[in-house]
């Protein structure tokens, strides 16, 4: 009995800190005011990710491939769905700095 419950606590936590990442294009970014807009493709989806210019962790990337990782619900610095891009050579996994920090939305 305490190995099925030891089991599946493991399986849990395995669980909660997956790593949900993706290989996106950037297509482009624009900075409107006092928001970065970042143009992307992921599997053939487009959307926009945006954040605010002032903040440290919001930059406006160059056109090219790059890491996502959706943050889980109630996550990160913005009311809505948030991501962090990485840059293509990064290792999210193993704790490499975001790039930044995005709202993400469909296009």
């Amino acid at each position: 009995m305490k190995k099925a419950i030891l089991l599946f606590l493991l399986f849990w936590a395995v669980q909660l800190f997956a790593v949900d990442k993706s290989l996106v294009s950037v297509k482009n970014s624009t900075v409107s005011s006092d928001v970065v807009i970042v143009t992307i493709t992921e599997s053939g989806k487009t959307y926009e990710l945006q954040c605010t210019k002032t903040a440290p962790f919001c930059q406006s990337p160059a056109a090219g491939s790059y890491w996502m990782v959706r943050l889980p619900k109630n996550h990160g610095v913005y009311d809505c769905d948030n991501v962090d891009l990485y840059l293509q050579s990064a290792d999210p996994e193993n704790g490499d700095k975001a790039l930044g920090e995005y709202c993400i939305s469909v296009k």
